[in-house]
């Protein structure tokens, strides 16, 4: 019996796993991150293929590695390390096949049909004229390796334009290493260039999912790059106060973008078309170690083992705490059924789905997870992929079957139950108004409820008023039953009036009724101010177009009232006051 027992709860939790454990290799030997894994249908033949720039062991094997299904169908070295990977539309050719964007330090390569197809180089930076000139020197022989050094070290403390590589690299060498390092690269041009840092997507002036995208991508020196898709030239370039770390683009480039970037200051910065530099700013208490958007929020993961999601504008809007470390982070976008989610990675081997601030749902991964990703591989829309520390490769598949609940599975309190408040010290005014309170209570409570039913009493005289009047949009006649709204469309001075009328009793009909117009005839003009209805049905909607003619070029309007009336009563059953709108002015014929 004892035996069993563990055999039927393992059997109970995977029938109660909204997941399909499809696939697990242990010994995949993918060791990468979630900016460098991305799933495209690279040959257009409705199947998705997993893209992972493999940073091997850090130094050297960095591949350009392909999946489909659970083998491997391709592999292309890559010169450096991958800081980010993405797929994207370029053309408008056909077949609609995606290329990939791998950049690696200052260079992103792009392939097409997973063959190398353009190399992109950041444009260069200013050289410090101050280093230049002593590299000069050194060309020329004026100055040895240890005057070089020297001369380097004291421009590093003091220059405004940092050094480059080269002077870099040569001052981290060993005495007996400067001479040959300057003979091998003294003729050659100084440049200093920067790398880049992360790497995204920006829909070019459509936003379906088959549309051309622009490059967007953030570098060391702290500037935004967005790319043209074909040319590869710089589109727009925006600065920020501190280098990116993490990005998240939105929109259209020719409409309206915005860009969220996380810097390694601990500040996000929000930034937009129009805007050169960052229009919002939000200030984290600890780093950022992942940003991802969902719907029109955004959620951050900080150190500090907490999540926190804010508006676009950068107001805080909520604040979930952790049971661990973040190792990643993805969105669970899951476009059949309209649901979105935020995929959280953590260092005790758990992936926990954030639906905003709840937590619903929690899958078990057999190692810690490095990398995530979800959406459409193969031809399963709900996929899970996930890379571990150890480099295995864990693929899952949600369930046609799964409900993830809305209320939040975590047990016990919220967690927000538990925060002190910052309750306020006393101060003498709260104690002198505590006992004035104290002294004059049954005075204040008398004078309380006096004010209370002169409020009641005046709700109720009006509530009467509009009854025995009939200016309610609704009858209160248990006899005629009615309701009308009115809608009026237009910029005139010609208007069209549309009433719509309901019976809303249970099953008498309501005949013999008229409908009064009552206006200004100095302002609008109507061909029949007065008509009668036709036997309206229990139920039904009945729309009466009329047309209103604006009779003034003043640029002013003013209230035509409807009456429902019944013959031979002089009381109307319903009133209805239009506010009509301003007309755009006469028509000259």
């Amino acid at each position: 019996m004892s035996a069993t027992a563990p055999l039927e709860n393992k059997e109970n939790s995977e029938a109660n796993s909204k997941w399909l454990d499809a696939h697990y290799d242990p010994v995949a030997n993918l060791n990468t991150f979630s900016s460098c894994i991305a799933l495209a249908d690279l040959n257009g033949d409705g199947e998705s293929k997993l893209v992972v720039g493999d940073l091997g062991t850090g130094g050297c094997n960095m591949k350009l590695k392909v999946y489909k299904g659970t083998t491997l169908m391709t592999d292309n070295t890559l010169l450096d390390l991958p800081t980010g990977l993405t797929a994207f539309l370029m053309d408008q050719n056909e077949p609609r096949t995606p290329a990939v964007a791998v950049a690696s330090g200052p260079f992103i390569y792009v392939y097409k049909n997973l063959r190398p197809y353009f190399k992109f180089t950041l444009p260069p930076l200013e050289v410090n004229s101050l280093e230049l000139e002593v590299w000069s020197q050194a060309k020329e022989d004026k100055i040895d390796p240890v005057t070089l050094k020297e001369m380097l070290e004291g421009i590093r403390c003091k220059a405004e334009v940092p050094l480059s590589v080269r002077s870099l690299k040569f001052l981290m060498l060993e005495p007996q290493e400067m001479e040959t390092f300057v003979n091998l690269y003294k003729n050659q041009p100084l440049k200093r260039q920067t790398v880049i840092t992360c790497i995204g997507t920006l829909k070019k002036n459509m936003a379906d999912d088959d549309a051309v995208s622009c490059l967007v991508i953030g570098t060391e020196c702290m500037e935004l790059y967005i790319l043209d898709p074909e040319a590869f030239t710089v589109l727009a370039k925006m600065s920020l106060p501190s280098a990116p770390a993490f990005m998240d683009v939105t929109g259209q480039f020719d409409v309206e973008f915005r860009v969220t970037v996380a810097c390694r200051n601990g500040n996000i910065y929000i930034l937009r078309r129009d805007s050169k530099k960052p229009k919002y700013c939000i200030e984290l208490s600890s780093q950022p170690v992942g940003l991802v958007r969902v719907n029109k929020n955004i959620v951050v993961g900080c150190t500090q083992e907490s999540l926190r999601g804010y508006t676009q504008k950068g107001k805080k809007l909520w604040t979930a705490f952790l049971p661990a470390p973040i190792t990643t982070m993805g969105v669970m976008d899951h476009k059949t059924r309209g649901y979105q989610a935020v995929l959280v990675g953590l260092a005790n081997s758990e992936v926990h789905v954030y639906r905003e601030k709840n937590l619903v749902n929690v899958v078990k991964s057999p190692d810690v997870v490095t990398s995530i990703c979800f959406g459409r591989y193969g031809r399963e829309d709900g996929t899970l992929i996930m890379t571990t520390k150890g480099g295995g490769l864990v693929i899952k598949i949600l369930k046609r079957t799964a409900v993830f609940d809305e209320k939040d599975s975590t047990p016990g309190p919220p967690m927000a139950q538990s925060i002190k408040l910052n309750v306020p010290k006393k101060t003498k005014l709260y104690v002198d108004q505590t006992l004035r309170e104290r002294e004059n209570a049954v005075g204040m409570h008398r004078a309380f409820q006096m004010d209370l039913y002169r409020l009641r009493l005046n709700a109720a005289r009006a509530y009467v008023k509009v009854l025995e009047s009939s200016l309610s949009p609704m009858s209160s006649s248990v006899s005629e039953p009615l309701r009308m709204n009115a809608v009026v469309q237009g910029l005139g001075p010609s208007f069209k009036l549309t009433l719509n009328i309901q019976n809303t009793s249970a099953c008498r009909p309501a005949m013999n009724l008229c409908i009064s117009f009552l206006y200004d005839q100095s302002l609008y003009s109507m061909k029949t101010a007065f008509f009668k209805i036709p036997l309206l049905v229990p139920g039904l909607n009945y729309p009466i177009d009329t047309f209103v003619e604006c009779l003034s070029d003043k640029g002013i309007s003013d209230i035509i009232k409807v009456f429902v009336l019944r013959e031979g009563k002089t009381a109307p059953l319903l009133t209805a006051h239009i506010n009509m709108p301003v007309s755009e002015g006469i028509v000259v014929s």
